[in-house]
């Protein structure tokens, strides 16, 4: 299950069915769990730019795509998917069934929960909290200096159930509330309440979420989008979302 070419220290410790692709490089303190995928021409546990000793923990049934760096230091829960040229620094905690699209940048230091999925191309800046259930698309920047370039950081926090649109910025230190939507190419500045839709740049306040409507000429709302979208989530989840709003 090991390529050829593949370079795996004798340190790392290794679940049961493990693939390991060519060319890629799997370093000491790193642990892997079962039925896990990593593709060709990765690394995975390059050591931390400031050596702690804390190993990188990969869950079970991962898939790693080509071209990914992962750093040590950082622990993700079982079933995380990744495209191809993705980033992941130390210290990022992640629990389970995190996706992370192609050319994805996690600089660390971050917490992210459950079932949280980002779209190719988005960066997550240090020091940012992520929920659960958490939907960000294409080209997202979470940012954390607000005096370019400082010493200070001030993390985004993402509850759970937020959707963000494509190409858009939240500005360091922004609470983003539960089941809110920012509206593309939208510029965060201010805190963004519960269930609520911002957009434009500065964001401004739009309409409680609720009121917007799917365009599926049944006049359904589009949010909670929990409401209506259920693919890819498990049915005990699903059935406590329904019960929800039953």
């Amino acid at each position: 299950m090991i390529h050829p070419s593949a370079i795996v220290s004798p340190l790392a410790q290794l679940g049961d069915n493990v693939q390991i692709g060519p060319f890629s490089i799997v370093h000491a303190d790193t642990v892997i769990g079962s039925g896990t995928v990593i593709g060709s021409h990765c690394e995975i546990g390059h050591p931390e730019q400031s050596p702690t000793s804390r190993p990188l923990v990969i869950g079970a049934d991962s898939h790693i795509r080509s071209h990914s760096v992962f750093y040590a230091g950082s622990t993700f829960g079982a079933g995380l998917v990744t495209g191809h040229h993705v980033t992941v620094r130390e210290g990022t905690e992640a629990g389970r069934n995190l996706q992370i699209g192609t050319l994805g940048d996690i600089q660390g230091h971050c917490s992210i929960g459950d079932y949280t999925r980002f779209h190719s191309n988005v960066n997550i800046g240090q020091h940012s909290e992520i929920g659960n259930f958490v939907w960000i698309f294409p080209y997202v920047v979470l940012t954390n200096d607000p005096h370019p370039p400082s010493d200070i950081q001030l993390g985004v926090t993402l509850e759970d159930f937020v959707a963000i649109a494509t190409m858009s910025i939240i500005l360091p230190g922004v609470r983003v509330g539960r089941g809110a939507l920012i509206g593309a190419h939208s510029s965060v500045s201010k805190d963004v309440v519960d269930d609520t839709v911002v957009a434009g740049s500065p964001a401004r306040f739009v309409c409680r979420a609720e009121t917007l409507k799917l365009k599926n000429g049944l006049s359904t709302s589009a949010y909670p989008w929990r409401r209506h979208f259920h693919r890819g989530y498990p049915e005990a989840v699903v059935k406590e979302w329904l019960a929800e709003f039953s």
